[in-house]
């Protein structure tokens, strides 16, 4: 892969970047605040691509006629210059690896096809990512509304480190997809980012009371319900699993934004 090979592979990264990062596409990979990040590395790829194709590709200078013009090399036959016995000045490619040209799958990948954001499948190859002991501690109250909106974290946060006494006598909304529990009944679930899609672990919540029923994984619903103190274990990582008591449910399209 010669410099002009890379320059164009480095522009379409660049350009598979900023398409990403320009529309909602980026969510499925990365948390909403590094959107900034994105476009910057984009910009700057596809601006060190344009300048390395316009160095490569300008005109060489012209040299002036005479013994300036032409350096010939001791014992080479008249009109045979070092230039000219090594492929010019610009020269070519000499020899490099051809799985450089690997580089484009990812590419064609992020250009051609839009991958799913990660979801039932990857809850249920991962343990919980509630898993850190933490001392009993004073939440804050619920934000107002009734039912209290609620992401799947602080519900489970407060249901086991708290012993549910911050979501007492109140109704709350959690809104997630559904995935299949260790017996097949359906859990509420949804991936926490800490930066990216590849450190994505799953955030589960057992149900209990009016029970989605009859719908397939990855399905999102919204329900409305309020505190259970039953657990169960988690059987990939033996984290605890909180439960919560579903007084009614909807289902719902998938948000812009499916990451915690």
């Amino acid at each position: 892969m010669n410099r002009r090979a890379q320059a164009v592979v480095m522009l379409l990264f660049g350009g598979a970047i900023l398409r990403a990062s320009l529309s909602d596409m980026y969510l499925r990979f990365v948390k909403q605040g590094l959107r900034p990040l994105l476009i910057a590395a984009g910009v700057l790829l596809v601006v060190a691509a344009a300048m390395t194709l316009w160095y490569d590709l300008r005109p060489p200078p012209r040299e002036p006629a005479g013994e300036h013009g032409q350096h010939d090399e001791p014992g080479a036959p008249h009109g045979e210059s070092v230039h000219d016995e090594h492929g010019g000045g610009h020269g070519h490619g000499h020899g490099e690896p051809r799985v450089g040209w690997l580089l484009l799958l990812p590419v064609l990948g992020l250009l051609l096809v839009a991958p799913p954001p990660l979801g039932s499948y990857a809850a249920g190859q991962a343990g919980t990512v509630l898993t850190a002991q933490e001392p009993d501690s004073d939440y804050p109250p619920l934000p107002p509304g009734d039912p209290a909106p609620v992401t799947l974290l602080d519900y489970a946060s407060r249901a086991v480190f708290d012993g549910g006494r911050s979501l007492a006598d109140r109704k709350v909304r959690l809104t997630g997809f559904l995935t299949p529990g260790p017996g097949g009944e359906p859990m509420l679930a949804r991936i926490v980012l800490t930066c990216c899609a590849a450190d994505g672990r799953p955030i589960k919540i057992g149900l209990t009371g009016d029970v989605p029923a009859g719908l397939p994984a990855d399905t999102w619903v919204r329900i409305v319900g309020v505190y259970s103190d039953r657990t169960a274990k988690d059987p990939i990582n033996d984290a605890t699993v909180p439960y919560v008591e579903v007084r009614s449910w909807q289902q719902v399209a998938a948000p812009t934004e499916q990451y915690e």
